[in-house]
């Protein structure tokens, strides 16, 4: 099991930072489409992509939303951590095949264990395909958890 340790609101400072990163496979595409219900033949059809302006297939925008929620909570601030909000303009398509990295930085302590991060991804190229910002609620306290494995589901 993989083990993590959160950084309480008290320990967290303006401009620490924190990343997160993950490839785009296809099962990834699938299992999103069947999870949020969003069939859009632009990310499961590669004749229908092929005729729009990407001219291929992308992933769904917010499948990077998903991996800015798995970098707050698993990296910066943490587990414990709870979204209030989040704030995402989308710059780039993201294809399969492309390696995504969240950047966070803490941007601002507020009031009532609240804080302000800016959220941003970024592809192999280094260039911004989300730039976001979200409000969490951070832990009260420091801890380390067991995260849970997860089965590995392919896609038939």
């Amino acid at each position: 099991m993989t083990e993590v340790t959160n950084t309480p609101y008290e320990a967290l400072e303006v401009g620490q930072t924190a990343s997160y990163s993950k490839t785009v496979e296809e099962r990834h595409i699938q299992l999103f489409a069947e999870m949020s219900g969003d069939r859009n033949p632009v990310h499961l059809d590669a004749a229908f992509a092929a005729q729009t302006m990407f001219k291929d297939r992308i992933a769904h925008g917010m499948f990077s939303g998903a991996l800015i929620s798995a970098a707050v909570a698993c990296e910066l601030p943490g587990p414990g951590t709870i979204y209030l909000g989040q704030k995402m303009t989308f710059q780039k398509p993201v294809k399969i095949g492309d390696t995504l990295t969240v950047r966070l930085e803490i941007l601002e302590k507020l009031p009532k264990f609240r804080v302000r991060i800016a959220t941003r991804v970024f592809n192999q190229n280094e260039e911004l395909v989300v730039d976001g910002e979200a409000e969490i609620l951070a832990p009260r306290k420091g801890q380390t958890v067991s995260l849970t494995e997860l089965p590995t589901i392919t896609v038939g």
